[in-house]
């Protein structure tokens, strides 16, 4: 054979054998081209095999933590809680971005877990939770979230304080600290009762301040409870209630006093009956006091009174008057209206009107004796107690100017109301 003959065979025999070489390589009928590995059937057999090990291996229980990672503005009273179906929990942490933990309690039945107190604003806590299922098999869960912050959140300071006993005309006021826009959503978040039943009605005096009060003076001896549910209420874009609590006072004895202007005498009335009549003096005819309907807002058995802090100030700037001992002083008006004790004038009481705008009762330097009028009186009041000045020169006190919207008619008390 020559070498060309040659050539051609081997080159003819090697592409024969290439040729077995590929089929072999891609054979898929399990024929003698077999290579050795598995075939797909015994393959997917062992995959199905795997599967059904993890599936034997993994936990039924499905732990639930809310709220959802990574949300921000979250509630400080009742977002935070983790719940778990098909088994019980066995452990949840809940730490601080630093590291403190924070304490709560699991369910009697192992199925919830919540923190025990109220979270803190502005704060990234972080929630690390284990379950395990009826086979005893574990799971696990976990989640980052962060707290309202206090630019993103709203309060109302109230008044009158939990448990405290009142006067028929104290209104519940709420001052907020941050301008509501959504009026609505915020007073749907608050409601009035009294065990009396009187309808309780809402007004917003402005922005900032809601009160709510009935159309007549509360009932003696009647309870009012107050319920703040504005926990996630979004009173303006993006600020967010936090408040969740319940209040209760007392009303106490009906009391009303009415100041005579022009007769410069005061009637104290309890429970519809006059129980003493005493000799006052109101504003002088330059700066003569309110009339209306005043309700006391603060008591103080001494206090400073500087002209200057009310705008009565001299030549020079400093105070018409400066007296740093008033004895048994209560507050009308937010604008510096009291009725209170006054050592210093002689012989005016049930004469003269000579005070700045006050109503004076006769008193003692030192606030020391409780036989003087005005000690009786402050001995004898509670805040929330109605003080009425009639036949004054002034105009009527402002509704807003203190608690004192029982000035307002019904009909306009409840068109300021969004509810």
């Amino acid at each position: 054979m020559t070498d060309s003959k040659r050539r051609k065979g081997l080159m003819a025999a090697s592409a024969l054998l290439g040729g077995v070489l590929v089929l072999s390589a891609c054979n898929d009928d399990g024929g003698s081209g077999d290579t050795g590995g598995p075939s797909p059937a015994s393959s997917k057999s062992q995959a199905a095999d795997v599967d059904k090990a993890a599936a034997e291996e993994t936990s039924e229980a499905q732990i639930a933590i809310s709220p959802k990672n990574g949300a921000t503005n979250a509630s400080i009273n009742n977002a935070a809680k983790v719940t778990v179906t098909k088994g019980k929990l066995t452990s949840v942490v809940m730490t601080t971005k630093d590291g403190k933990n924070v304490s709560g309690t699991l369910a009697a039945d192992g199925t919830s877990w919540q923190p025990d107190g109220q979270l803190e604003r502005s704060t990234t806590y972080r929630i690390s939770a284990t379950a395990k299922d009826a086979k005893n098999r574990e799971a696990h869960e976990n989640s980052s979230f962060t707290t309202v912050s206090p630019a993103n959140s709203f309060i109302g300071n109230f008044t009158p304080e939990d448990g405290s006993t009142v006067g028929v005309g104290m209104p519940v006021s709420i001052n907020f600290n941050k301008p509501i826009t959504d009026t609505k959503a915020v007073q749907n978040g608050i409601k009035v009762t009294s065990s009396s039943g009187q309808e309780v009605v809402g007004h917003w005096f402005n922005s900032q301040r809601l009160d709510l009060r009935p159309q007549e003076y509360w009932k003696a001896g009647s309870t009012v409870t107050l319920k703040l549910s504005l926990d996630g209420v979004e009173g303006a874009d993006g600020v967010y209630g936090v408040q969740q609590k319940t209040v209760t006072f007392k009303i106490g004895r009906s009391q009303v006093s009415t100041v005579d202007a022009k007769t410069h005498m005061m009637t104290v009335t309890r429970d519809g009956k006059t129980i003493r009549t005493i000799p006052i003096s109101a504003g002088s005819p330059d700066n003569p006091t309110y009339n209306g309907q005043m309700v006391i807002s603060e008591k103080y058995k001494e206090t400073r009174m500087n002209g200057a802090t009310v705008g009565f100030t001299d030549d020079d700037g400093k105070g018409e008057y400066d007296i740093k001992d008033v004895p048994h002083a209560m507050r009308l008006s937010t604008s510096g209206t009291f009725i209170h004790g006054n050592y210093w004038g002689k012989g005016i009481f049930g004469k003269a009107n000579t005070s700045h705008g006050c109503v004076g009762l006769a008193d003692v330097k030192g606030a020391g004796d409780a036989n003087q009028p005005a000690a009786w009186f402050y001995n004898n009041s509670l805040i929330g107690d109605v003080v009425i000045v009639k036949n004054s020169p002034d105009k009527t006190i402002q509704p807003s100017n203190g608690l004192n919207g029982w000035n307002m008619s019904w009909a306009d008390w409840t068109a300021g109301s969004a509810a």
